[in-house]
């Protein structure tokens, strides 16, 4: 599980604080329209599909404020010159809901704690432990081959450590209870 790459700033009060994102306006669902912070309602303007550069079509949905004219929020909220336009993709809101929810579900903060312990400690033995500071060989395929074997004696040595110690069994750490 990987967290959403806007994870960490929905944390900061400075993103909870700013009224031109989607994520603090309020969404009706049965009218299908966001209401921004001065109140006023974004109705769905038109539905357009994007393709992006690897290739991916997606829909998305063009929404627009009814009037920013006279708006005392207006330089907070938008930089346009007419009304402000928000621009979402339904089906991208609903996979990120999802993640961030597989994120924040026990198993999910185990794996990230159990992750993070791993792949942290795995490249400083690389570094540290086995004298690793760059590839000797040059070209994707070869530098490719370089790191697989690299990874491959690591995962022998930490397999041979688990057996002469008879930690086999065990995968994850628990994650401890709050009080």
């Amino acid at each position: 599980m990987v967290k959403p790459k806007t994870y960490e700033k929905w944390k900061k009060r400075s993103f909870k604080k700013d009224i031109s994102k989607r994520e603090n306006m309020g969404y009706d669902e049965k009218a299908d329209t966001y209401t921004c912070h001065a109140g006023k309602s974004l109705f769905p303007l038109f539905i357009k599909k994007q393709k992006s550069k690897s290739g991916y079509e997606s829909e998305v949905t063009v929404y627009e404020c009814e009037d920013c004219g006279r708006c005392p929020y207006k330089e907070k909220c938008t930089k346009a010159k007419g009304n402000k336009r928000l621009y979402i993709s339904k089906s991208f809101l609903e996979k990120r809901q999802e993640s961030y929810e597989n994120i924040l579900s026990e198993t999910g903060i185990k794996y990230r704690m159990n992750r993070s312990i791993q792949a942290e400690g795995a490249f400083g033995v690389l570094k540290n432990d086995y004298g690793f500071q760059r590839f000797l060989l040059r070209g994707k395929t070869k530098v490719k081959l370089e790191i697989l074997l690299l990874c491959l004696g690591y995962n022998i040595n930490k397999l041979h450590e688990k057996i002469q110690k008879e930690r086999t069994g065990s995968h994850l750490f628990a994650v401890k209870g709050t009080a």
